[in-house]
């Protein structure tokens, strides 16, 4: 079949270049999908599908290519939020913009979709959709109304959409993007430790070792953190142990006074009961049952894209942030209770800290000289080339190559002077 569609495509591309195309139909797409030769996108199989078909349908530009990891992983949701709203009768369609490196990877990665693309050989209407639509990075997504043209009324963030609110953002409009956040909104108002750990048939969570239960109920009223990680996470390998460095500090620091306590609840992605038992054999903690319900939804409630992934809730079991993981790896234990006030006290604390800081220093590992800047100076997010965690505020960066680690993570190295 493979070698089938290959063949059906290079003829059509063929045709393409020999011009043997029909005239080119005209209708709303036309301008953005056709060329002076050529009326028609492909479909996985190479068969020809007139853009004029198009019309009256919300259209999903797809940037994607073969080669990139969060491009095929995107492209798996993408199939199925599709095929959902064909099944249903919506009037979604979508179309490939190839960045692939040839033909060969070209279809093979459009063979595992169900939609149409522009011919891997048309170049110049690649480009044209790339720059029209300033496309920085792929996967992106680009949603059109059929009725409306107007710039306001593209979308820009399908990817982020559709990783959100599945097919319940369609028809990808602006009115319903309104009435989902709003939904979002009321929902997060109503949401309790409660609500969110519990399902008809279990109200407890488990301890150590894991036949231990222990009531949800007993957590109400403590700050909570709820850890995203899995076994096969390298990343969240790597942060575990720092996190049961600050746990266990944040235990001791609160013990005794009142109205704090702190604890964390690990929500796993492990692929088998395996994995889970040993990655939270490791574990001080408490932990969702293996392969429960609730672990989708918390990933989905909380927009969960990468792991590992800290989300702190307060004692009101309201969402106090979602960058617990980014505020442990800046702060550690001092990050308690993880409160905008008390982050922008650790920030103020930071800017006097910097005050004493040498301006420029050397990093073992790196030949140049490293430059402390700030947000104000040059600075800004960044992900430290020493810890391999973010970072943000200070940091010393290499102006000539972007290097950058954290403060903290300085240690002078064989080109520091003497």
């Amino acid at each position: 079949m493979e070698k089938v569609n290959m063949e059906a495509n290079y003829q059509v591309q063929q045709n393409l270049t020999n011009g043997e195309s029909e005239k080119v139909s005209t209708s709303r797409f036309s301008p953005l999908l056709a060329s002076k030769d050529r009326d028609y996108l492909l479909s996985p199989t190479g068969t020809q599908v007139r853009v004029c078909d198009l019309e009256g349908k919300i259209i999903g530009l797809y940037f994607s290519a073969n080669w990139y990891p969060p491009c095929r992983n995107f492209t798996e949701i993408l199939v199925g939020v599709y095929e959902e709203l064909k099944n249903n009768g919506s009037n979604f369609e979508v179309v490939f913009i190839s960045s692939d490196e040839d033909l060969h990877a070209f279809n093979n990665y459009h063979a595992c979709m169900p939609w149409l693309s522009i011919p891997f050989s048309d170049l110049e209407t690649k480009k044209s959709l790339n720059r029209k639509f300033d496309i920085e990075g792929i996967p992106s997504l680009i949603i059109l109304q059929p009725d409306d043209n107007k710039d306001e009324a593209v979308l820009h963030d399908g990817v982020d959409l559709i990783y959100r609110y599945g097919p319940r953002v369609f028809p990808l409009t602006r009115k319903r993007l309104e009435e989902l956040q709003e939904e979002e909104r009321e929902t997060h108002e109503r949401q309790t430790l409660t609500s969110l750990l519990t399902n008809h048939d279990r109200d407890y969570l488990l301890g150590h070792p894991t036949s231990k239960q222990v009531s949800i109920a007993s957590l109400v009223g403590q700050t909570v953190g709820l850890y995203f990680s899995a076994q096969w996470c390298v990343p969240g390998v790597n942060f575990t142990p720092k996190l049961i460095s600050v746990y266990q500090k944040i235990k001791r620091m609160v013990r005794g006074v009142v109205g704090e306590d702190f604890e964390i609840v690990f929500v796993s992605s492990d692929k088998d009961e395996g994995e889970f038992e040993s990655c939270f054999d490791t574990m001080p903690w408490l932990a969702l049952p293996y392969g429960d319900p609730t672990i989708k939804n918390l990933t989905k409630h909380f927009d969960v894209r990468g792991i590992p992934c800290l989300v702190i809730l307060g004692p009101d079991g309201k969402t106090v942030t979602k960058h617990g993981r980014h505020l442990i790896n800046l702060y550690k234990e001092n990050a308690y209770p993880f409160t905008e006030a008390k982050v922008e006290l650790l920030e103020r604390q930071m800017d006097e800290e910097a005050k004493n800081l040498p301006r420029s220093e050397y990093h073992v590992g790196h030949r140049h000289e490293l430059t402390l800047v700030s947000e104000g100076t040059g600075g800004g997010p960044f992900i430290c080339c020493d810890c391999d965690e973010q970072g943000s505020g200070w940091a010393y960066q290499c102006l000539e190559c972007g290097y950058e680690v954290h403060p903290k993570c300085v240690r002078a190295g064989d080109h520091a002077p003497r």
